[in-house]
């Protein structure tokens, strides 16, 4: 969601900028733009702006010599005014008596985040003269910035940071001044990329934003600011405090740009669907045995602060998290219950802060996120430690992220970068991940024996090869997408452990194909959702051979006596046979605890299809962004 490239350097950068726009088009976006201090015969303020894609973006930069040594650029999904051209970042201050069509005035600026108190700021900007041309709120900042400019940006913007309320990273330069360019943030994501010698330096929202042009990243935390300059560099804190090099040190970021690289695959998506049995073996790689080390990061723990006493000493987990991660969590829960034995509760992280709960100090606060740097979760987590909830541990994607320097212990999941929208790698390496810290915690209960451990580990091993046997049903779900293309709503159901599954299922269906899909467990079906079921509502149904079977036989009658036409991903000694309203896709193998990871493949090639069917943008659905940075 929303990226920034913002670059100061002795050549012309706007290809470095353009190009990091390409490498973040993965976040999701619905305009774009770039913005430069020009140094020819017309000096001052240049920008192109689209409600296209980089590639268009990059015409634009072409034919009109867009060119420059410094320069901010950025992709926007939409929050305040709709994609147009207008409210395209970035954005120019336009001060009193400044006629915007001829004469830009002197800040430019882009911005990720949701500014709350735009409105006021706006009506005493109005009052100064300033003329608004977008219905942003980041046109608020660059106007304030404007407003408080005395000579120094760097004082402008920690002036200006101060009266601001909301998410933000910001990067901003002044025509005045050609060689500096400064960034802010506060619960969004912005690195520093330390150029070579010192001839540039850089800021973006990513890391993979600048792959193959710097490998020397500064990550800023919160209230940070960042002053950048030709050979030289500075950042203060919140507090505006200066801060040394140990305090924000260099760190060696390889962020391969050939990870985003589509190859044979015709979506990304597809890509990533058929990527899941390596990043499944990647994710377990150098597991030799369950101990609970794998969630200690080196360097990252408190003094003390190690899983092997936490897990001993909890009593309680508290998973947190959105979207597909929020269903990894459900999944997770019915393990950490059944096989640990330590009560979980999962609570959607967007809503969690927002409600008065009962904290207590011995809960393992568990967040689950790919990129690490999802705003409602990093929020929650927050407010779980301001209630005195220390021990902390996130399964993530991403061991640069502000969410695994901010919590105590991490299981760092290696799905590699996911470039669709529509998660899928990340969400079956999460479940692995989510599996060790459940075996985990029974081990440190002492509820795990040798035998069970031999036998959880064997399983885990086999997880690539049985992955790659289930891939291998794809003709089938294509002829189940074929019938589905055609339809407007759909019903998922499971039972247990794959009521989760059934809601990623769904989740799926509605991100990328835009069918209406929802999804119950299996026996709430006779408790009002029966009444949707007709031969036009398709109903998929997650069928392993585990205890609840023969309930979710029941389950599967009661819709083909509506009518209904079922869809069924069954287990190979389930004895449910295709025949008429009654199709079957047989599962290779029954796969226990560890069945969600198989079962949820076929859904997700059944969505990934289903949208080919339809001929929807399968890697950038509308509305949708990938990384989400704002609340």
């Amino acid at each position: 969601m929303c990226g920034i490239v913002g670059a100061v350097s002795t050549r012309n950068i706007v290809p470095v900028l353009v190009q990091g726009l390409e490498r973040l088009e993965y976040r999701g976006y619905d305009s774009c733009g770039v913005a430069v201090y020009a140094q020819d015969g017309q000096a001052g303020l240049r920008r192109a702006r689209s409600t296209s894609r980089v590639a268009e973006l990059m015409e634009q930069v072409a034919a009109g010599q867009v060119q420059g040594h410094l320069g901010i650029a950025h992709t926007r999904w939409a929050t305040h005014g709709a994609p147009v051209v207008h409210n395209a970042h970035p954005h120019f201050s336009h001060g009193p008596g400044v006629d915007a069509d001829s004469k830009p005035g002197r800040v430019a600026l882009v911005h990720n985040g949701i500014i709350e108190n735009h409105d006021e700021l706006r009506a005493a900007l109005k009052a100064k003269g300033y003329v608004f041309h977008s219905q942003t709120d980041t046109e608020v900042i660059a106007h304030l910035i404007d407003s408080l400019y005395d000579g120094d940006l760097f004082e402008a913007v920690k002036a200006a940071v101060l009266q601001l309320h909301g998410a933000y990273a910001i990067a901003v330069f002044c025509k005045d001044e050609p060689q500096r360019l400064v960034g802010a943030r506060a619960g969004s994501p912005l690195i520093l990329g330390v150029g070579k010698d010192g001839q540039e330096h850089f800021l973006a929202s990513d890391a993979m934003a600048l792959a193959g042009v710097t490998d020397q990243i500064v990550y800023l935390e919160e209230g940070d600011v960042v002053d950048l300059q030709l050979g030289k560099y500075w950042v203060v804190d919140k507090a505006h405090k200066a801060l040394t090099s140990a305090q924000r040190p260099v760190k060696t970021v390889v962020a391969h740009s050939g990870a985003a690289e589509l190859g044979p695959y015709r979506h990304y998506m597809q890509k990533e669907i058929f990527e899941q049995p390596r990043a499944i073996a990647d994710t377990l790689e150098g597991v030799e045995g369950i101990v609970p080390e794998l969630f200690d990061q080196q360097g990252n723990h408190a003094p003390g602060e190690n899983a092997a006493r936490v897990f001993k000493q909890i009593d309680n987990v508290l998973i947190l998290a959105c979207g597909t991660s929020y269903y990894s969590g459900c999944a997770a829960k019915y393990w950490i219950e059944s096989i640990a034995k330590v009560p979980c509760n999962v609570e959607v992280a967007s809503e969690y802060r927002y409600r008065d709960s009962v904290p207590n100090p011995n809960t393992l606060v568990v967040t689950i996120t790919q990129s690490g740097e999802t705003a409602d979760t990093l929020a929650a987590l927050r407010h779980a430690q301001s209630l005195g909830m220390k021990h902390t541990l996130t399964i993530c994607n991403v061991a640069t992220s502000a969410m695994v320097r901010e919590c105590s212990l991490a299981y760092v999941t290696r799905a590699g970068v996911e470039i669709g929208v529509a998660s899928t790698k990340a969400f079956t390496t999460q479940l692995a991940g989510l599996f060790l810290l459940t075996l985990c915690l029974a081990q440190a209960k002492g509820r795990l024996s040798d035998a069970e451990e031999a036998r959880h580990l064997k399983a885990m091993r086999h997880l690539p090869a049985a992955l790659q046997a289930v891939l291998a049903l794809e003709p089938q779900v294509m002829a189940w997408a074929d019938d589905f293309a055609k339809k407007e709503n759909a019903l998922f159901l499971g039972r247990g452990l794959h009521f989760p599954i059934a809601m990623e299922g769904a989740l799926k269906l509605k991100e990328i194909t835009y069918i209406h899909a929802e999804a119950y467990a299996a026996g709430e079906l006779k408790h009002g959702p029966l009444a949707l079921v007709t031969s036009e509502m398709p109903v998929v149904t997650v069928a392993p051979n585990d205890a609840l079977l023969e309930k979710l036989k029941s389950n599967m009658h009661e819709v083909r006596a509506r009518g209904g036409v079922l869809y069924v991903l069954a287990d190979a000694d389930t004895k449910i046979e295709s025949g008429e309203g009654l199709h079957v896709i047989r599962m290779p193998e029954h796969y226990g605890e560890l069945s969600p990871l198989l079962h949820v493949v076929p859904l997700q090639m059944l969505s990934y299809h289903t949208a080919c069917a339809r001929g929807t943008d399968v890697d950038k659905p509308r509305n949708l962004a990938k990384s989400v940075t704002v609340e």
